[in-house]
């Protein structure tokens, strides 16, 4: 039968009112008479409070009021466990919330007539501190004796995760070659085109309402609705655009203090941070540290893999929890080996905060593992693409933590795919790697390098996963309306219109008889997170159980007929907490790379030539967009790995511009990025489709310095290349220009 909508490259729902401005975002949203409100944040890294006069800001004409902690009915939040004021101070209904951990906690909020005199006010605001012991190393807030942030997190650590498999000592004893290296990654910032802003409002119900952008409406009316003691259908969140996530936006920016000031003024409020304020006040990507030994035989196989990964949190748990929990995961690649010891540490420090982001602690994992077996490879004499194909996770593969992946384990086919469009040869049962000749100059060298990877879909490790989604059919003899609800956001990724592209294939009319209602927790049940390349799987197939429970209806004569689903995968659970042993995931997506590099030796700058990117998506719902996401990946795959340096000294960010803090353009990207779309169909996923959106960023780092390796002849094994990096590193290791 031939699809209706299911594997076309259909134009975004949203395409031309992005393209024409015409769409609004959150900083573009007004309402007569509302005020604006500005943030006080902490002025230390660790301290206690010990007074705020707000006297001074009350009495700036223009100034309707000033919050503080004793005003926030219930203090505290937090995405996985509620560790957090709302706002740090004396007074709170929470205890320790008078100490302020890093210089991202806020303190106070202004609301006035306009953003400048909010602004003024915020500095009138006098704190007296009472400055306490600081930590700003993961490794020295585990010592004895370091300073304690939190008494509920024992050693600053928020978790320790073990993997304990097989027998240590004989896979060493089996060990040819022992490899052993220790790498470290640095922040990243989101970045995203719209910087935190809303609108808070009571609604002609009497609702706290909050227009905002985030990647889970119902999680923010939940948060929002605690923080304020109130019943959940008391509060409502509506998404208008969101202007990129990546992540950025799980956790709480400014949805809990515009509901809060709205609450308590019953006057609209606006807000809209800065990009310097975005930039030093909302979480990062983990900065993690990774020593790996590895061991294999002559022939190639991995014999032992040990690993002790710690993870920089912040002082708050965010979630720091599931991202390391995932880097336990990936730190022994997507390899089979009989021998696994790993510990990971996710560890609470002073400095800023650090949650998700595209990837969710794999990019971490997997430069160093990655980097681990190009090591192997070079040891032994063996070509890279062999070596991953001998060791590959496949169909009937265990996990370091004992148990079966799920069906549909397809890395070995993306890696000799990869290999074959990125230009390795097989012949007489070898693979040789292309050559990329020399570069143009005496100061260019050129190399090739090459990567593989594999990411989860959907939640981990027992958190609940669910998506719920209605489908309505209207009409008198034939289906003339289908109208879905679906609270699944649409970040930028193309979300809605892939909702929209499964309801009309699933219910069988054009796409135009499909209407969505969606981003307005008033109008959907809960969908869960944009997050973990989960939305279309997820969503997907909740879509496709309403709409066949609708048909059904219809076909029965119910008209109209609405159907309510709420799909619910495969369980999943915990890592036994002195094994290891879990079943972590219900569906994953692979991907390889082969990156082409040219490294001009004399300044250290790294020019990408070419990326092949070849990734099992299962079904390509829509292939535009999938290809969108596999080049948006490589984007900010490239800014993570040579340029994306933010600066942090004793817990404070120094480079908060986009003038210091570097992403890529147009202009920096690759001449070519060839996306090479697999579809292997997922066995549970909707019409086989399988989340491919973070999967582009796994192998990206270590194929690129495996690249400026073939082309150098130096390893790296520090994040990100920035130039005197690269120029410190050829050095050192012997190289002149």
């Amino acid at each position: 039968m031939k699809s209706i909508a299911v594997g076309q490259s259909i134009q975004r729902l949203d395409a031309v009112g992005k393209v024409t401005g015409e769409t609004p975002y959150p900083g573009d949203i007004d309402m007569p008479g509302q005020l604006w409100m500005k943030m006080r944040f902490s002025d230390r890294a660790h301290a206690r409070i010990v007074s705020i006069d707000t006297r001074r800001a009350e009495a700036l004409p223009g100034v309707h009021g000033v919050i503080t902690a004793k005003d926030v009915p219930v203090n505290e939040y937090g995405l996985v466990t509620k560790d957090q004021p709302v706002l740090c101070g004396p007074g709170s209904s929470m205890p320790g919330a008078d100490v302020v951990r890093c210089y991202m906690d806020n303190v106070a909020l202004v609301i006035a007539d306009s953003e400048a005199i909010a602004a003024e006010a915020v500095q009138l605001i006098e704190i007296e501190y009472e400055d306490l012991p600081p930590v700003f190393d993961p490794y020295e807030a585990m010592k004895p004796g370091a300073p304690q942030l939190l008494e509920r997190y024992p050693e600053n650590i928020f978790v320790h995760y073990r993997i304990r498999k097989g027998d240590m000592a004989a896979g060493w004893a089996a060990s040819d070659v022992i490899i052993e290296e220790t790498f470290s990654t640095g922040y990243q910032e989101h970045a995203y085109l719209q910087p935190e802003a809303g609108l808070g409002y009571i609604d002609d119900q009497g609702r706290v309402t909050v227009v905002v952008a985030g990647q889970w409406t119902h999680e923010d009316q939940h948060l929002i609705a605690h923080a304020l003691g109130l019943p959940e259908d008391e509060v409502r969140v509506i998404y208008p655009a969101i202007g990129g996530a990546f992540g950025g936006r799980e956790d709480m920016s400014v949805q809990i203090v515009l509901a809060l000031a709205a609450w308590k003024l019953r006057r609209p409020v606006k807000i809209i941070w800065s990009r310097e304020e975005s930039i030093r006040y909302h979480h990062k990507r983990h900065p993690i540290h990774l020593k790996l030994r590895w061991g294999a035989r002559k022939d190639g196989v991995i014999t032992a893999m040990q690993a002790e990964v710690v993870g920089d949190g912040g002082p708050y748990n965010y979630t720091s929890t599931k991202v390391l929990a995932n880097a336990n995961l990936m730190a022994t690649g997507p390899y089979e080996c009989e021998n696994v010891h790993t510990d990971t540490y996710a560890v609470a420090t002073n400095n800023i905060p650090t949650g998700a982001f595209r990837g969710f602690g794999g990019p971490q994992a997997a430069f160093a593992a990655e980097s681990m077996i190009n090591r192997l490879a070079e040891a032994l004499g063996i070509d890279p693409v062999a070596i991953r194909l001998k060791n590959s996770i496949h169909e009937g593969s265990h996990l370091s933590v004992g148990t079966p992946l799920p069906a549909g384990v397809t890395m070995p086919q993306v890696i000799e795919k990869c290999a074959e469009e990125s230009g390795w040869v097989r012949a007489d049962g070898r693979w040789q790697p292309p050559s990329v000749g020399v570069g143009s100059a005496r100061y260019l060298r050129r190399g090739v390098g090459f990567a593989c990877g594999f990411k989860n879909v959907g939640y981990s490790f027992g958190f609940p996963e669910q998506n719920w989604a209605t489908v309505e059919l209207y009409g008198a003899s034939e289906i003339e309306q289908v109208i879905v609800r679906e609270g699944g956001a649409d970040v930028g990724q193309g979300a809605h219109t892939v909702f929209v592209q499964i309801a009309a294939e699933a219910v069988g009319v054009p796409l135009d008889k499909v209407r969505l209602i969606g981003h307005d927790t008033a109008e959907t049940k809960t969908a869960g997170s944009a997050s973990a390349s989960r939305m279309t799987f997820m969503a997907g197939n909740a879509i496709k159980g309403a709409a066949e429970r609708a048909l059904a209806q219809w076909q029965n004569e119910e008209r109209p007929a609405i159907a309510t689903f709420q799909y619910r995968p495969p369980k999943t659970t915990p890592y036994d907490p002195m094994t290891g042993k879990a079943e972590p995931n219900f569906a994953y997506g692979y991907c390889a790379q082969g990156v082409e590099v040219e490294v001009d030796v004399e300044t250290g700058l790294i020019h990408v030539l070419r990326v092949i990117s070849a990734n099992d998506v299962g079904r390509a719902i829509n292939p535009m967009m999938v290809q969108g996401q596999i080049e948006g990946a490589v984007a900010q795959a490239m800014g993570y790995t040579i340029m994306e340096h933010l600066v942090s000294k004793e817990g404070r960010i120094l480079n908060p511009y986009l003038s210091t803090y570097l992403i890529p353009t147009v202009y920096d990207m690759p001449p070519e990025v060839k996306s090479v779309v697999l579809e292997y169909a997922d066995p549970i996923g909707p019409y086989g489709a399988r989340g491919m959106a973070e999967m582009p960023m796994m192998p990206f780092a270590p194929a690129l310095v495996a690249a400026v390796h073939d082309a150098t002849g130096i390893w790296f094994n520090d994040l990100p290349l920035t130039p005197d990096r690269v120029v410190a590193g050829l050095r050192a290791g012997g190289m002149n220009a």
